[in-house]
């Protein structure tokens, strides 16, 4: 399931770090975390869709990724998005 453009945008606005950041990890965390959320409900009526479970788990491993390199590199700033998105550790 993909987003809006307006939810995108709004999402970057919310989360960037500067004026023209659109790809830090804090912004590309926040927008698969959107997209992860809407695909848990279609996945909720779905059961089935095997597809769409295989995606679901690939952004999952993705934002994994991403917060491991963030706290990694910056562990403020790792917890400051867990805490902002509400995403367990």
């Amino acid at each position: 399931m993909s987003i809006t453009k307006e939810r995108k945008a709004e999402l970057i606005g919310e989360h960037r770090r500067s004026e023209q950041d659109s790809g830090s990890p804090e912004v590309q965390i926040a927008i698969l975390t959107s997209r992860i959320n809407s695909l848990t409900e279609h996945m909720r009526t779905h059961r089935k869709d095997y597809a769409s479970r295989r995606g679901l788990l690939a952004m999952v491993s993705r934002r994994r990724r991403l917060l491991d390199y963030l706290k990694r590199i910056d562990p403020q700033r790792y917890l400051d998005i867990i805490r902002r998105l509400e995403i367990r550790k």
